[in-house]
């Protein structure tokens, strides 16, 4: 066997090699085409519990002064008493989703930035506020819009 005859031979094995890699990467990276669920949150936006308004992401009794709840893709938070908020929960850091409201603070536990009632940046690494979310108090309901 000749060198030349050898070299054709390990291009035809790094050129299988390769497609064979490739086609393990194709499937790993494919899914079932299906989303995951998103976890479970206090309530649902659009749904309402008995006594509720069309559309309610809660009440305002459940949404303690001085803090705040997580529901579906919104932060309400009641900054003084009678004022309330919305606000996004994707942290203007990296995107991530904000997980909890705690001593007048909005976590993010990605990287650590948290927010006040407000949604101002109290720690970084974000640098820009956490967006409103149109909020209005109807009765004794807090509705989205």
């Amino acid at each position: 066997m000749t060198t030349q005859d050898n070299a054709v031979g390990r291009r035809q094995v790094l050129a299988g090699a390769g497609i064979g890699l490739g086609a393990t990467a194709i499937a790993a990276c494919s899914g079932s085409g299906q989303k995951a669920a998103p976890p479970a949150t206090e309530s649902s936006a659009g749904t309402s519990a008995p006594g509720q308004a069309a559309g309610t992401l809660a009440k305002t009794s459940q949404v303690p002064v001085g803090s705040g709840v997580i529901v579906d893709d919104v932060v309400l938070t009641q900054p003084t008493a009678g004022v309330f908020k919305g606000l996004s929960t994707v942290c203007t850091h990296a995107g991530c989703a904000v997980s909890s409201v705690a001593d007048g603070k909005i976590v993010c536990p990605c990287h650590g930035s948290t927010f006040d009632l407000e949604g101002a940046v109290l720690k970084g690494p974000a640098t820009k506020p956490l967006a409103t979310v149109a909020v209005t108090v109807q009765g004794q309901d807090i509705v989205k819009g």
